[in-house]
């Protein structure tokens, strides 16, 4: 709670920066806050290749003929998002056998809108030798299914962040993945 994507970005990109570096190979996509005159107007979503796109604008309408997805004020442009992340992730599950890192940043209620997402993270989490660094909201309110499913895996480890601990995670969190790819 009040950590906004912005600030979790340098943690994803540094973190896929520090693994690419050490011969990792790395994926990945994440959320950024946009903003016009000092104010919140939406978020975008990154890839790790520099692609971006809309995710959400405030008060925007949904293009013709799709249903409108609303988070608060924002409204989810299920198009743009798909059309960046999925390839993302598809990309990761059939490149073949091999240790490799996606990081999904971030699997919350704008991106979960979107049921080929939901599918295609499940289908990441279930890649053989896949390492996924995602980041997902702390439990409140009505839980989120895909959510809960993740934090409840066996095989995940939750690092909670804090204001506090922000910028002090990223070698924790260097060395879980490195250690879950030996």
């Amino acid at each position: 709670p009040g950590i906004e994507p912005l600030h979790r970005v340098p943690c994803s990109v540094g973190t896929s920066e520090v693994l690419k570096s050490s011969g990792v190979p790395v994926d990945g996509f994440y959320t950024e806050e946009v903003r016009q005159g000092g104010r919140r107007i939406g978020f975008d979503v990154v890839t790790l290749s520099g692609l971006r796109g809309v995710l959400s604008r405030i008060g925007s309408e949904p293009p013709p003929g799709k249903r409108e997805c609303r988070v608060g004020q924002y409204v989810v442009d299920l198009t743009s998002f798909e059309h960046l992340a999925l390839p993302v992730l598809r990309n990761v599950s059939i490149s073949g056998p091999g240790h490799r890192v996606c990081i999904i940043d971030e699997i919350g209620k704008m991106e979960l809108f979107s049921q080929p997402f939901i599918q295609a993270v499940r289908q990441t989490l279930a890649t053989p030798g896949t390492v996924v660094l995602g980041t997902i909201p702390i439990p409140k309110g009505k839980p989120l299914a895909l959510v809960e499913e993740i934090r409840n895996r066996n095989d995940v480890q939750v690092f909670s962040v804090t204001k506090e601990n922000r910028n002090h995670l990223l070698p924790d969190i260097v060395t879980c993945v490195q250690s879950v790819r030996k």
